[in-house]
Parts: structure tokens; C-alpha cells; sequence
């Protein structure tokens, strides 16, 4: 794509308000960021250079959205519906993002989890068209001048990944491109962020995957991943570039492995807008269930026992936001480590054995617990029972592992279970919403992170929640944007917990739902992007915005209005031929 075929103009908020296209003919229709296809006005295809290359009736976007989302329907199974929404944002953007929002919850499943993962799979049999970059050890040294190609687009989100911990699927070499794909699609779709502004990112270091090396179609960097200080400079030297080229832009982490993720995050804690939505994302969201299920219980965060079974990126981020949670409400960090237990395939974590780093804060002290004195009084069921569980949270993978004796022993515990299995896809989940409500007689306070059928409890018919991180993300990086906070801090993600948490409405709280639909995702964005802002404004780190001319001071009035009014929504904009 050239960068003189196009301009951006804003207004105040710094919304897109119109382009400015500086070529004509085919090469207007061949970006998909100027596309209209057949509904280009009139004037505008007398003024562009297409008299004559469309047909002659206009057909406006409300009529190709109909159109388009026939054709999907036709297609034979997911990933086809996949090929051919990722083809039709190929060729026009706006098209593509206002067919999905007329029905998020129906196109979210496609564009990203479960399907997304198949794509991961199958990228290189699938490779349609370039989208994003691809860094690797042959072309790291040119990071800057690489990013500097995209400097037109003021691009203000990147999603990166080295593309080693996929969805449930791990290591997909370069497929896991597609992950930031589908990411930045829900960052238009949820906070509205043009998809212009977005850059998709691997940071293509090998791949210990041996079929795909073997694959002799593979098409990512064929090599073993490279590790220690060689892994560690070649990050070092995407991020500096990133911070000189797109200082102002946000960098969300992404899929990396267990240990590189919470190193990355830490690292680049002030030297970049940046944030892991694996650690953070995923423990903001869980709280916001958890919250909610507070309300439903009418009892007090506090005083519940918590336990997190797959210590892993996510599984420690949710204690973690399960202790800022705790903090906030005054108790003290020895007081909240108490009521915290985390669990790995080897058993209750605790402290008198070897341990990776990111796992060392919630090891329990096996001498403070008079019910622990071997490594089999660790498993999950004896856990329940003696530590008095009252939160059961899985990201383990382990399907079915919240067998019926654990869920029962939840009930010796507390009459109302909160029981969330969050793994990822459906298949992995550690146990299916219909055998808890079936196992509690509809007692449990059920959330799950893939997306479930409804289940019939009683006389009606019970939605079940889904923990998913599209109710955060998005919503924390435009509250970021907005508010020119200098850092991503903790904080944010507690106060988009409370805002996604407030979203749930008191029909289905009464119903025992912890989250809200995803039809809902981008009042929830908004909601939650104002949240973080005033966050910002509280925690002393805004700046004056760089992308909007609006907000130049910490009024929290003037800020929730240039968060809402800074959002695109996906229609078709004026183009200027210039």
C-alpha cells in the first residue's frame, strides 16, 4: 500500500471526519481503507476516477451489510466464514467491521475464539494478503525504518505477539498473527478505534513446533525459537523501535509463553504504553465476575477463600487482580495472601519447592496450614474441602476436571459457589455450566471463558456468562488513548472491573448471570474506557491528549465526552479528492 494514496483528516476529538485521497482510478478501490464498492456515490466516482469501472446503481451500506452477511450464511463451516470476512475487510474495511456489528455476538465466534484458533493452524495454507508486520532475525536491525511505513496511519494500538502460547493450542509460529487480527478488530469494534490506527505485530522468533518446519509450505522465519539473551535483545530491539517511531501509541502483549509474558510486561512497564491482556486483561475480567456474583450472594469480597486452579500467565494474573481487588477494600497483603490459593499440575503451590519466578508471590507457607503435610493433601479436591473454598476459578486446560465430588464440596463450603472454568476452547473447559447447575440443584453462580449454549435450569432458561477479555481490553486502551496516561497502571484494570461488574443488569443478576452480553460490547467499552480515564486522572499520570485538540486538563466531565465522541463507528466517510 502506498502511503500518497491517502490522508486523515480529524475533528476536535480526534475522530477520522474525512479522507483525503490522492490517487484515483482502480488504485482507490484496491485500499481497502477507501473502498466503498458499489457505494461509491455518483459524484464521488466523477471525481475519483471510476466512471465507468462500477456498475451504474448505487447500493449503500445498509444493503451490502444484508448482502454480505448472506453470503456468510452460505458458507459451509466456520473457517470458511472466517476466510471470507478476513477477504472482505481485505477489500473494504468499513464493509467488513459494519457486518460484524450488526451482529457482534453471532461474527465474534468467527473473527475470533473458537475459530481464530483454526486459523492460527492453517495461516500458511490460508495466506491471502499481507496484514501487519513481520519481524524476525533477518529484519529486526531495519525495525525503525519498517515502522516508519505505517507513520501515515497515526497508528495508535499495536497488538504484539512472538506467537508462542495460542489460545489453548500453543506454540503456531507465524499463524499467530492472526490472534492480533482479530484483537484489533474487537478494539474497533468494542472502543471504536479505527482500523486504521491499527497494527497487527509478530515478533517471528522460531517455532519449536515441528510440524510446521516440517511443513515445507510453512512461511514463517524455519528455525528453532531462539532463547535467552539473543530472545531478550531481539525484543528489546522491536521496543525501542516502537517507542521512537509510535511513542504515543499503546502496545497490548500478546500469547506470549508463561514466563517471557510476565518479563515482558515488567520490563516495559515505563518505557512503554504497554499491558499484557493474557496477565491483565484475563484478571480484570474474572474480578468483574466475581464482583458481580458478590452482588447476587449479598456478602463481601472479603470475606470469601479463593482458589485458582493453572498457575499459569493467566491464572496468576487473576490473583493477582483478585489482591488489588482485596487491597482496595483495606486488608492488608499478608491478610490477602490468606485467602488466596493457587494450584499447578504438580498440586497446591507452596513455597518448599522449586517454583518458576512468576508463580513465588502466592505460594503458601505449608507450615501455616495444619491441614498440609504431603504433596497429595495439595490436589484439588482436598483443597476445597480444608481450605474452604468459596471461589473455584479454572485456567488449567484439564476438561472435566471440576469433577462432581469438587463442585459438591463447594457446597459444603458456601451456599451460593461462585465456579467459573475459564479455560479455553469449549473442549478444555473444566467443567460444563449444565453438569454445575445440575450437580448444585442451580445454586452455583456460573461463568465460563467460551462461549456456552444456555441452560435450562428449572422452569427457565439460564444464559451463561462468558469471562471474556473483549469486555476489557478494548476499553482500557482507549481510556489510555484518551486520557494520555503515561503508563498502563494496575489500577485501570481494577476500575474496569467495577465498570464491567456495574454493566450487569438486575435481570440477570436475579437470573444469578455475572456478565453481561456481548451484544453490549461497546456501551460496556465506553463505560469502562471512562472508567480507566478517570483512573488516569486520579493515579496522576495523564498528559494532554496528542490525538485530540479537546482535553488539555484533568476535568473528568470533558474527558468521558472525548471518549465517546472520539470513537468511528463503521460507516462510510467523506473522501476528498485532492
Amino acid at each position: 500500500m502506498s502511503q500518497n494514496t491517502y490522508g486523515l483528516r480529524y475533528d476536535e476529538f480526534g475522530k477520522t471526519s474525512e479522507i483525503l485521497v490522492y490517487s484515483r482510478g482502480t488504485r482507490v478501490m484496491a485500499n481497502n481503507f477507501l473502498n466503498k464498492g458499489t457505494a461509491f456515490s455518483e459524484q464521488e466516482r466523477v471525481d475519483l476516477g471510476l466512471s465507468g469501472s462500477l456498475p451504474p446503481s448505487v447500493r449503500p451500506l445498509e444493503k451490502q451489510v444484508l448482502d454480505s452477511a448472506r453470503k456468510v450464511q452460505d458458507k459451509d463451516s466456520d473457517i470458511e466464514k472466517f476466510i471470507y470476512i478476513r477477504a472482505l475487510f481485505d477489500r473494504n474495511v468499513t464493509l467488513a467491521h459494519a457486518l460484524i456489528a450488526s451482529d457482534i455476538e453471532r461474527y465474534m465466534r468467527i473473527i475470533y475464539t473458537p475459530t481464530v484458533g483454526l486459523a492460527c493452524q492453517d495461516y500458511s495454507s490460508m495466506f491471502r494478503t499481507a496484514n501487519g508486520l513481520h519481524f524476525h532475525p533477518g529484519n529486526i536491525d531495519q525495525a525503525e525504518d519498517i515502522l516508519r511505513r505505517y507513520i501515515h496511519r497515526d497508528i495508535r494500538v499495536a497488538v504484539v505477539t512472538d506467537n508462542q502460547g495460542i489460545l489453548g493450542i500453543g506454540d503456531q509460529g507465524a499463524g499467530g498473527i492472526a490472534i492480533c487480527l482479530g484483537k484489533l478488530m474487537l478494539y474497533t469494534q468494542g472502543a471504536g478505534i479505527a482500523p486504521w490506527h491499527c497494527l497487527p505485530v509478530s515478533l517471528d522468533v522460531g517455532t519449536n513446533n515441528q510440524d510446521l518446519l516440517d511443513d515445507e509450505y510453512y512461511l514463517g522465519w524455519r528455525h528453532q525459537r531462539i532463547t535467552g539473551a539473543e530472545y531478550v535483545d531481539f525484543v528489546q530491539s522491536f521496543a525501542r523501535a516502537f517507542r521512537k517511531i509510535f511513542p504515543n501509541a499503546l502496545c497490548q502483549w500478546e500469547d506470549f509463553s508463561k514466563q517471557n509474558a510476565f518479563a515482558i510486561r515488567d520490563s516495559y512497564l515505563h518505557d512503554l504504553i504497554s499491558f499484557n491482556d493474557d496477565i491483565q486483561g484475563t484478571g480484570a475480567v474474572t474480578l468483574a465476575g466475581i464482583l458481580a456474583a458478590m452482588k447476587i450472594k449479598n456478602e463481601r469480597l472479603v470475606d470469601q477463600v479463593f482458589l485458582v486452579h493453572g498457575a499459569g500467565a493467566g491464572g496468576v494474573g487473576i490473583a493477582d487482580q483478585i489482591l488489588a481487588g482485596l487491597r482496595e477494600r483495606g486488608l492488608s497483603e499478608k491478610e490477602v495472601l490468606q485467602r488466596i490459593y493457587t494450584l499447578d499440575r504438580h498440586g497446591l503451590v507452596v513455597n518448599n519447592r522449586q517454583l518458576e519466578p512468576y508463580k513465588e508471590h502466592f505460594a503458601r507457607d505449608p507450615q501455616e496450614l495444619d491441614w498440609f503435610n504431603s504433596e497429595q493433601d495439595g490436589d484439588l479436591l482436598n483443597v476445597v474441602r480444608k481450605a474452604g473454598v468459596t471461589v473455584l476459578i479454572g485456567t488449567s486446560g484439564q476438561a472435566g476436571c471440576f469433577t462432581k465430588e469438587v463442585v459438591e464440596a463447594m457446597l459444603g463450603n458456601t451456599d451460593r459457589p461462585v465456579i467459573m472454568p475459564l479455560s479455553n476452547p469449549t473442549v478444555k473447559a473444566e467443567a460444563i455450566p449444565e453438569d454445575i447447575y445440575s450437580w448444585t440443584g442451580g445454586r452455583a453462580l456460573v461463568a465460563t471463558g467460551s462461549p456456552f449454549a444456555p441452560v435450562r435450569c428449572g422452569d427457565e432458561e439460564i444464559r451463561i456468562g462468558q469471562g471474556n477479555n473483549v469486555f476489557v481490553f478494548p476499553g482500557v486502551g482507549l481510556g489510555v488513548l484518551t486520557s494520555g496516561a503515561r503508563e498502563v497502571l494496575p489500577e485501570f484494570f481494577t476500575a474496569a472491573a467495577h465498570a464491567v461488574a456495574a454493566a450487569v443488569s438486575d435481570d440477570d443478576l436475579g437470573k444469578g448471570i455475572l456478565f453481561p452480553s456481548v451484544a453490549e460490547l461497546r456501551d460496556i467499552s465506553l463505560r469502562v474506557a471512562q472508567a480507566v480515564g478517570r483512573s488516569a486522572i486520579r493515579q496522576g499520570v495523564c498528559r494532554p491528549c496528542v490525538f485530540s485538540s479537546y482535553w488539555h486538563e484533568n476535568n473528568e466531565e470533558k474527558l468521558d465526552l472525548l471518549v465517546e465522541r472520539m470513537r468511528w463507528q463503521p460507516e462510510y466517510l467523506p473522501l476528498a479528492a485532492l
